[in-house]
């Protein structure tokens, strides 16, 4: 299966899959809005307006499964990431990211990261992937990494 063929539903509601952006490249992180990690939207909005042009998307995905740190509805959190953070990128509804119920794009996501840049499991909010414009897992960085740290591995992916 392709990363472009997973089934996704927008922070509005709206059904679609990942296919919208075949072709570039990616970084799909799991967030949280109650988190200490919570700063990152800024540097992932930063990576996004400066990159958005040369076919960089971000792609955040809520997920409440770390502490109880995103417990509110998709619309607060929309709202929220807009007047904290200014994100503009694409947001998605709440889901899961590990587990039993974990969403079928992060256990993709995991499990096709190659070696050594694989770090496990998702470990908490913020987690990063980073894909190519093939639809491949380049990188995948712990929820500890700065999002201006991997700004280097994404200029490489995008070939600038």
């Amino acid at each position: 299966m392709s990363i472009y063929d997973f089934k996704v539903t927008t922070i509005d509601g709206t059904e679609t899959t990942l296919s919208e952006y075949k072709g570039k490249t990616l970084l799909i992180v799991n967030t949280a809005s109650g988190c200490g990690l919570t700063p990152h939207y800024k540097g992932l909005q930063y990576l996004y307006e400066t990159y958005k042009d040369q076919g960089l998307v971000v792609l955040g995905f809520p997920s409440n499964q770390f502490a109880g740190q995103e417990p509110g509805t998709n619309e607060e959190i929309k709202q929220f990431c807009e007047l904290n953070y200014q994100v503009t990128f694409p947001l998605f509804a709440k889901i899961d990211v590990k587990g039993e119920h974990a969403h079928p794009l992060f256990v993709h996501l995991v499990e096709n990261t190659p070696a050594p840049y694989h770090t496990g499991d998702i470990e908490w909010n913020f987690v990063k992937f980073l894909v190519n414009r093939d639809g491949e897992v380049v990188k995948q960085f712990s929820a500890r990494t700065e999002p201006e740290a991997i700004e280097a591995d994404i200029k490489k992916v995008l070939a600038i």
